[in-house]
């Protein structure tokens, strides 16, 4: 079996987070930049699999900066087995859209069985990637997955729904997504990144996928507009004299919160 797992470079969720109003990106000089921790806990999953199975395959992939080379590495010292790396200019800023069909067009160029992923990341926060690739790929789909069980034919799991649980299973090959209630990632040992240093790791272009970043029959997002959020205002505080209560409804229809 043959799992590939998607990992992202993100800027470091305890530092600070800033804006280039310029560009409308993320400044990602201003913090360190590090494996997002969804991507870890979705490595982890193929990881223990592949502890138990012996037959199985696990390689990463990543879209990001050309300067991500060794955060991805980080992968290969935890374990994976290889690693591909799509670095073009063009995706510099590129849309979920976009995103989606140049990973999807890698992951169709390795071959798998499973791909595996994060339910969102952290710089991002857009979610519809996994949904996005099962489309490409034209396979099955389980999303928010907090277990998982992979066998060599399916892959089954629970996911969490406003009533309760879900128990979902899906027919390989097929696209899943983890949520932070799987186990978090195993820490790289001396003998994993000594390891991570002679393991494979390939970087391609757009060019090698067949992917134009300009193609006028696709549709892409375009910023018009970037602003910083504007400071937090003071709330209206509400004194209780007796007419608290006629008070605050009174601000709630105002504000028409009620």
């Amino acid at each position: 079996m043959k799992i590939v797992v998607l990992v992202k470079e993100v800027p470091d969720t305890y530092g600070d987070r800033q804006l280039d109003t310029e560009t409308g990106l993320a400044d990602r000089g201003a913090s360190e930049a590090v494996l997002d921790e969804i991507g870890e806990r979705a490595l982890e999953v193929a990881l223990s699999h592949a502890d138990v199975e012996d037959s199985t395959e696990v390689t990463v992939l990543s879209m990001a900066p050309d300067g991500a080379t060794a955060t991805i590495r980080k992968s290969l010292a935890m374990g994976a087995a290889s690693a591909t790396h799509i670095v073009d200019e063009a995706l510099i800023g590129a849309d979920l859209g976009l995103t989606a069909e140049t990973l999807a067009a890698a992951i169709r160029r390795a071959e798998f069985d499973l791909v595996i992923t994060g339910n969102l990341s952290t710089d991002g926060n857009g979610g519809m990637i996994p949904a996005m690739l099962a489309e490409h790929l034209s396979v099955g789909l389980a999303t928010g997955l907090s277990e998982v069980t992979i066998t060599g034919g399916s892959v089954s799991g629970t996911r969490a729904v406003d009533d309760g649980v879900q128990q979902v299973e899906v027919d390989l090959p097929a696209v899943i997504s983890i949520t932070e209630a799987l186990p978090e990632a195993r820490f790289p040992n001396f003998k994993g990144i000594m390891a991570a240093k002679k393991k494979p790791l390939e970087v391609v272009s757009l060019a090698d996928l067949d992917v134009d970043a300009d193609d006028p029959s696709t549709s892409r997002s375009i910023m018009v507009s970037v602003a910083e959020k504007p400071p937090r205002e003071a709330g209206v505080k509400i004194t209780d004299d007796g007419d608290g209560g006629t008070n605050l409804a009174e601000f709630l229809l105002e504000n028409r919160l009620a």
